[in-house]
């Protein structure tokens, strides 16, 4: 198949593009490198897929570049492309995230409508549920967002509903559960923590640590993302890891691995939600999907991936 994968460049978006030439698709991606983290970063995630002949990248931005190009001869749509952060997505920051995550997935949406394509896949959060009324939470529940960031990932996913109901766009939205793994972004929990621990600095935790998230490891989101856009279902689905873990019980785990960590506790935040926890039982249904890594696995590689350049240096 050939794919176009927008967010390319980040997180989850290198590590798809990595998934789908293995799996023999060829690539296109695209992403625009703003300055929520430091470009460079993004950069580096490109550097193992821009030696692969299946794979091209467009440095461009969703909301004026050019679609009738990009989508030309395209099977799958995998839109990853977006303003991430529920902290920051307050006050006059949320203008940001109306432009990146609702209009540009319009925009793309009015572009693939009339397109022969297999499937429009969408990066959608849990964090559309809030403070969820039923742990686990399934599809059924109404979504109830409790900050500006969910808002708009919610209201994008609605577009997503709309176009399949009015147009036959087939697409599926899945609402990832907290994703990690190596490259997770800077300003996440997992990724600060591991910092912390290889740098020997401290770590900031807000709230008091016994808060709990499904916390899903990014090869099994890479895998349910292909499967999905491979089945014949359309829709909205939850991806999540099987289990609910505190940050506490994520701590002592880096612990293990890496010895003593500085502790700060912090206040909690705004916006973020107490507990999180994924029914995951349409997504098995519908495509297959069952988790594969545990979060003590996920996080040795993790671990592993951020000593990687101090070792590397040492030698």
């Amino acid at each position: 198949m050939t794919a176009l994968v927008t967010g390319a460049a980040g997180f989850v978006g290198s590590h798809l593009c990595e998934y789908l030439l293995a799996e023999g698709d060829e690539v296109r991606g695209v992403d625009s490198f703003t300055e929520y983290y430091p470009a460079e970063r993004k950069r580096r995630n490109l550097d193992g897929l821009r030696a692969s002949d299946g794979f091209s990248f467009t440095d461009a931005d969703l909301l004026d570049a050019d679609l009738e190009g990009l989508l030309h001869g395209v099977d799958v749509v995998y839109h990853l492309a977006g303003q991430p952060g529920v902290r920051p997505s307050w006050g006059s920051n949320f203008e940001t995230y109306v432009k990146h995550n609702i209009l540009v997935t319009q925009r793309l949406l009015e572009a693939v409508r009339d397109r022969p394509i297999r499937k429009l896949v969408y990066a959608s959060s849990s964090s559309v549920y809030g403070d969820a009324e039923t742990l686990p939470t399934p599809e059924s529940v109404p979504p109830r967002p409790v900050s500006p960031y969910g808002v708009t990932k919610l209201a994008a996913e609605h577009l997503c509903e709309l176009y399949r109901a009015n147009f036959g766009t087939p697409t599926a939205s899945l609402r990832l559960f907290t994703v990690y793994g190596p490259r997770q972004r800077p300003d996440m929990a997992f990724s600060r923590l591991c910092a912390a621990a290889a740098q020997r600095t401290h770590f900031e935790l807000y709230g008091d640590g016994s808060q709990t998230r499904d916390f899903t490891y990014v090869a099994d989101v890479t895998r349910a993302m292909r499967d999905a856009a491979l089945s014949s279902w359309s829709g909205v689905a939850n991806i999540g890891g099987g289990t609910r873990v505190s940050m506490l019980e994520v701590i002592d785990i880096v612990r293990d691995l890496c010895g003593p960590i500085e502790i700060i506790r912090m206040d909690g935040q705004k916006g973020d939600v107490r507990h999180t926890g994924a029914d995951t039982r349409v997504a098995a249904s519908a495509f297959g999907y069952a988790p594969r890594v545990g979060i003590a696995e996920g996080l040795r590689s993790m671990v592993e991936d951020t000593l990687a350049p101090a070792r590397s240096r040492a030698s």
